[in-house]
C-alpha cells in the first residue's frame, strides 16, 4: 500500500540544534563557485544582473532552532502552522508575537501557513473546503478570510496552503548515495487501497469548482489585505486520464497550473512553486523544467520556491540529495534569476541519512549548498565583465 506523507516531516528542534558539518558547507561553497566560473554563461540580457533570490526554510520556528538559521545564515522563514483552527494564535495580536519573536533573532518572517496542510482529507485541518461540503465549506473559509486578514494588520507579507485530497503519496523508499533513504514514488508499485477515499469520485470538473469556489471567495479578501496566497501543486501529478483512488489530481500537471493561476487573476494570487513537484510531472525534467520556471516567473506567479531534485520522471522518479538529481540546479538559479524571482529557495524536505536525527545534517548541507548557489549565480555579471576586459 502506498504511503501517504504529511507536511510536519522535516526538523525538531533538538534534532536541529544537535546539527553539525559546517566545513561540509564551506567545502560546498568553493567547489560550486569554482564550478560556476568553469561553466560560467552570461545572464539573460532581459534578466537583472543580481540574483535577489534568498535561501529560506520552513517546519520548525522554535526559538533553539531559530538561532540555529540564524548562524547558518538563514535570515528568511515560512514558519510552523500557528494552529489548525481560527485561534488566540491566528489573532493579530497572536501573530505578531511570532514575527517579533522571529524577528529578534535577525530573521524575517515571509510566509505563513495556513490550515490547509498537504495531507489526506481524512487527516486535512480544514477537510470540507476540499470535500465540497457546503455549508460546512464556507465556515471553514471564513475562518481562512479572517486569518488573511489578521496576518494583513500583523505585518505577514504571505500565506501558503494546499488543495489536497489525497496528501502526497509515495511508494518505499529506495537507496540513495551513501545508502540515504531517498522518497520514492513508482505508480506501477502504487497499490490503491482502498480503491476510493473518503472524498469518494473527483472528476476534474468536481476538482476545478471546489478550486473555484474557494478562489472566488478568499483572493478578494488577499488583494483587500495585500497578502500573497501561495498554493502547492498536488504532489504527485496522476495519469491524466483516470487519476488515482477516484481522484483527478488537476494541480499536477504544468497545464493545470496555469489554469489554476487564471482563475480570479490577482498579483496576490499565485503559487509556492515546488520545483520538485513540478519536475515530476515531466517526461525529461533535466530539460524541461527551465522553460516552466520561466513560465510562471515572467508572470510573476512564483511567490516562494521549494527548491528540491530529483531522479526519474512522470509517475517514476526518486528525491535526491540537492546536488545527485537530474536537473542542473546552478542553471536554475540562473533562470530564477533571470526571470527577477526574489523570494525564497527553501528544501521542503531531505533524504534520510542513517544517525541523522530529523535530516539535521541533511537540511544544514542544503541550506549551504543554496547559499553557494545564489553566490556563483551573482558574481557571474562581474566576472563576465573582467573577463570582456582583458
Amino acid at each position: 500500500m502506498p504511503r501517504t506523507e504529511g507536511v510536519e516531516s522535516g526538523l525538531d528542534r533538538r534534532a536541529f540544534a544537535r546539527l553539525a558539518g559546517g566545513g561540509a558547507l564551506a567545502a560546498c561553497a568553493a567547489r560550486l563557485r569554482a564550478e560556476s566560473t568553469a561553466t560560467m554563461a552570461p545572464p539573460a540580457a532581459h534578466g537583472p544582473q543580481r540574483a535577489l533570490m534568498k535561501v529560506g526554510t520552513q517546519h520548525d520556528s522554535s526559538d533553539e532552532t531559530l538561532a540555529v538559521l540564524a548562524a547558518l545564515g538563514v535570515t528568511n522563514i515560512c514558519s510552523r502552522l500557528p494552529s489548525t483552527r481560527l485561534d488566540e494564535q491566528w489573532s493579530v495580536e497572536g501573530l505578531a508575537r511570532l514575527r517579533d519573536r522571529v524577528e529578534s533573532f535577525g530573521i524575517r518572517l515571509d510566509m505563513v501557513p495556513l490550515p490547509l496542510s498537504s495531507l489526506d482529507t481524512a487527516h486535512a485541518e480544514m477537510p470540507n473546503v476540499m470535500l465540497g461540503k457546503s455549508p460546512e465549506r464556507d465556515r471553514e473559509i471564513d475562518d481562512i478570510c479572517r486569518m488573511i486578514r489578521n496576518a494583513s494588520r500583523a505585518g505577514i507579507p504571505a500565506l501558503k496552503y494546499n488543495m489536497s485530497v489525497l496528501g502526497v503519496v509515495r511508494t518505499e523508499p529506495t537507496a540513495g548515495r551513501g545508502g540515504a533513504r531517498y522518497s520514492t514514488f513508482k505508480f506501477a508499485k502504487a497499490r490503491p487501497e482502498p480503491p476510493l477515499t473518503e472524498a469518494g469520485l473527483v472528476p476534474p470538473e468536481a476538482y476545478w469548482e471546489r478550486i473555484t469556489y474557494f478562489l472566488e471567495r478568499v483572493v478578494p479578501v488577499a488583494e483587500e489585505s495585500k497578502v500573497r496566497l501561495a498554493c502547492h501543486p498536488h504532489d504527485p501529478g496522476m495519469p491524466h486520464d483516470r487519476g488515482y483512488r477516484g481522484v483527478h489530481t488537476v494541480l499536477g500537471s504544468v497545464e493545470g497550473l496555469k489554469r489554476f493561476v487564471e482563475i480570479h487573476p490577482s498579483p496576490y494570487h499565485g503559487l509556492n512553486f515546488c520545483q520538485g513537484t513540478v519536475t515530476e510531472m515531466l517526461d525529461d525534467p533535466g530539460r524541461e523544467i527551465f522553460d516552466v520556471i520561466r513560465y510562471f516567473g515572467l508572470r510573476k506567479k512564483i511567490f516562494n520556491v521549494h527548491f528540491r531534485n530529483i531522479q526519474g520522471r512522470f509517475l517514476d522518479f526518486r528525491e535526491t540529495f540537492i546536488d545527485d538529481g537530474d536537473v542542473d540546479m546552478l542553471e536554475a538559479v540562473r533562470v530564477y534569476r533571470e526571470v527577477g524571482y526574489d523570494g525564497m529557495l527553501m528544501p521542503d524536505h531531505v533524504p534520510r541519512i542513517a544517525g541523522d536525527a530529523e535530516g539535521a545534517q541533511a537540511f544544514a548541507y542544503t541550506f549551504g549548498y543554496i547559499k553557494a548557489l545564489i553566490r556563483a549565480v551573482d558574481d557571474e555579471p562581474a566576472r563576465a565583465a573582467q573577463e570582456r576586459l582583458r
